[in-house]
């Protein structure tokens, strides 16, 4: 059954949890007695003829097999992606013969064979405005759409996983975020599946190693995946073009394009040596022309490495325009450069340059917007920075030689804390209702204007550099901000998904925890992020093992409350398998140990809390065994004990009661009650909204649309 795959693949969304869930309440009721959720292919067939029979058998099971297919989500279908590709350059010289073998294979007749072409050549030849250049000039050969990545692999440490890079094509492919499988076998079939019958361009930039890339190949007839790299990526089947300096005559033509005839003619004493230094290199050329008209032959090429230090002018063309472009900076300006480079961050805005540097925003946004202007930057298209890797590399080595490891290691610290505060303010802002560890969230209690989208939204928004402050606050030994970090990346997790880019940074912080804190509440909770990551990601031994250890280290640490989280989560983890009655009684497990916390022990404020997420659980696992009435009693109890609870703006767990009525719903809905449900789900809706909890209320929209629908 088609339907179950999918349902199977996307369980990681809303969407594929309730219809999981549903599946397993569904196949225990035909059955009469508990089915255990199929883990692979066989058994999914084996459950698709359980199911079948069942309808054949019985127009009640028929009726309620067709509801509930009518209801799961489909295989996605995708949609036609418009351009994700950056502007290409203006002025673009030369390249006629690599352009002639990108068009050879973008044309060659279908065989069979994956059409990849590897674009390679020294940092800062052009291989990259050579790639997006041509998809530009191609735009009519690939009318479904074009796709472009930066893999950002100049190290392996900081370079993109397939897993994400499929994430996010899937999602311009017209797959809704809750859809994406984990998995990234599954995402790469459906990717291949999606663009079977396109006609696309994939560019994937700045690959790091075959292994990155060939998750992200397809052999669709008419797509064309263009690789590029700065060196030969070996174990890679493709066309290799490998893209060389430019000549002399385009040299020049470049520079005219860029500077204008009359300044090229002024500096005409001068141009062998520009040539020279420049070495055919686009970026050192581009470096090279705003400069022209000062050039004299007394003073030759401005910035050239001082006499005695042994560069080569023709070794490093990159390397020599670079420093060309640094020695001419200020001091302030050269101070920015250097301590903004020592740590590889995915982008670079105002306010973490102005941790890093200890300078004013306004001060740190003109120095970023100056270093761009001197080519020392590259501005992205949403207005934040990043470094070129050749040129980061190079500021880093200069920090390292002017400054010192301890100035370097303290702006790492600097921006590591700023992305602590940031993440710590917008986490409780977003999540306001559970307890904390990390001392920062006594410092951060939010405003009662918070808007909860609107800081789950800015946690979005700085994933990559909140996961990047993970890697670096590990790297220089600062576990006790590792943990932190980890503990405000919990309303990410929750709310907006994102577990795979999240992993390596929640791996982290169990080892953080354990290096500094085992056997107590810290390390707990790091090992209960880590297991939901797990669950989600559908790596249940692993989790299963992660809630052991989450559930010793709370023990040993006498943290009753926290012991009968990681209980609750295994329950969790047993919904997931379909396992209820095991799931039941580890709830009824958890609450008897709520029961043991006395008034002003610690964990007592949040009981109240803590129950009404029992009472929803334990309502959830009701269902799942068939006892609907009592399911209902509990989830309204739950419901009831949510709208109680006092927030920081108005009354009540919003979110929680949300998802509480979304469960009623689903009860009524499993009898066929659409007129009961329908209330409940528009409920639900009008409060995650403002939320801003999209993945939850892609899934609810789904079900008031069935409900309409069923009802007309």
């Amino acid at each position: 059954m088609s339907v179950l795959s999918a349902v199977s693949g996307g369980i990681a969304g809303e969407a594929g949890k309730w219809a999981w869930g549903s599946a397993g309440s569904l196949a225990r009721r035909i059955a009469g007695h508990e089915v255990p959720a199929p883990a692979g292919a066989a058994e999914r067939e084996e459950l698709s003829r359980l199911l079948a029979e069942a309808a054949r058998r019985s127009p009640a099971q028929a009726e309620a097999v067709s509801q509930w297919m009518q209801a799961a989500p489909q295989p996605p279908a995708g949609s036609p992606v418009a351009s994700r590709f950056p502007v290409s350059t203006r002025f673009f010289t030369d390249r006629q013969n690599a352009m002639k073998q990108l068009d050879r294979e973008a044309a060659r007749k279908s065989d069979g064979r994956p059409r990849v072409a590897l674009l390679h050549g020294p940092e800062g030849i052009g291989t990259s405005a050579l790639a997006v250049h041509w998809g530009c000039r191609e735009v009519e050969r690939f009318p479904d759409g074009q796709l472009y990545a930066d893999l950002r692999g100049d190290s392996a440490e900081g370079a993109l996983t397939a897993a994400a890079v499929l994430g996010a094509f899937l999602r311009q492919l017209g797959v809704p975020a809750d859809e994406i499988p984990p998995p990234v076998e599954e995402r790469s079939a459906l990717f291949r599946a999606l663009v079977a019958d396109r006609r696309l361009l994939v560019v994937l930039d700045h690959a790091h190693s075959a292994a990155q890339v060939r998750p992200l190949l397809s052999s669709a007839p008419a797509v064309l995946t263009i690789v590029v790299s700065s060196r030969a990526v070996l174990g890679l089947d493709a066309v290799r073009i490998p893209v060389g300096p430019l000549a002399d005559k385009d040299a020049v033509r470049l520079l005219t394009d860029l500077a204008g005839k009359q300044a090229v003619a002024a500096a005409r004493a001068v141009l062998p040596s520009v040539l020279a230094r420049c070495g055919g290199s686009p970026f050192a050329l581009r470096a090279a022309a705003p400069r022209l008209s000062v050039f004299s032959r007394a003073e030759g090429f401005p910035g050239a490495a001082p006499a005695g230090t042994g560069a080569d002018p023709g070794g490093d063309p990159v390397g020599s325009a670079t420093e060309a472009l640094y020695r001419q900076l200020d001091p302030e300006l050269a101070r920015g450069y250097r301590q903004l480079s020592v740590w590889p961050w995915p982008f670079l805005d105002a306010a973490a340059a102005a941790a890093a540097l200890g300078a004013e925003p306004d001060r740190a946004g003109w120095i970023l917007a100056e270093l761009a202007e001197q080519q020392l930057l590259e501005q992205l298209e949403d207005g934040r920075y990043r470094y070129r890797p050749a040129v980061r590399r190079h500021a880093a080595r200069a920090a390292a030689a002017e400054d010192g490891i301890a100035a370097s290691s303290a702006t790492v610290h600097r921006t590591v804390e700023h992305c602590l505060r940031l993440a710590v303010r917008a986490d409780y802002a977003a999540l306001p209702g559970r307890w904390h560890l990390g001392p920062r969230y006594a410092e951060s209690v939010p405003a009662p204007s918070a808007d909860p989208g609107a800081a789950l939204a800015l946690l979005t928004a700085e994933l990559a550099n909140l996961v990047e402050a993970v890697r670096a606050a590990e790297e220089f030994g600062r576990l006790s901000m590792v943990w932190q970090l980890c503990e405000a990346l919990w309303a990410l997790q929750l709310k907006a998904g994102h577990h795979t880019e999240l992993l390596p940074a929640l791996r982290s912080g169990v080892r953080a925890a354990e290096a500094l804190h085992p056997g107590s509440r810290i390390s707990g909770r790091m090992h209960t992020q880590l297991s939901f990551a797990l669950v989600e990601l559908q790596q249940y031994d692993e989790a299963e093992v992660e809630l052991a250890a989450a559930a010793a280290a709370e023990l040993e640490a006498g943290h009753v409350r926290g012991r009968a989280t990681a209980v609750e989560s295994l329950g969790l983890l047993r919904l997931r398998q379909w396992r209820y009655q095991e799931a039941a009684d580890l709830f009824e497990t958890s609450a008897a140990l709520l029961d043991a916390i006395g008034p002003g022990e610690e964990g007592a404020a949040d009981l109240p809390r803590a129950r009404a997420l029992l009472l929803r659980h334990r309502g959830r696992a009701l269902r799942g065994l068939g006892r609907l009435d009592r399911a209902r009693e509990l989830l309204g109890s739950a419901l009831r004990a949510f709208e109680e609870l006092d927030g920081p703006d108005e009354p009540g767990d919003r979110y929680n009661a949300a998802r509480t009525l979304t469960d009623l719903a689903d009860t009524f809905l499993d009898e066929g009650e659409r007129a009961a449900a329908l209330p409940l789900i528009d409920r639900a809706i009008g409060i995650l909204a403002k939320e801003g909890a999209e993945l939850h209320l892609v899934h609810l929209r789904r079900l008031r649309a069935q409900c309409l629908t069923t009802a007309g």
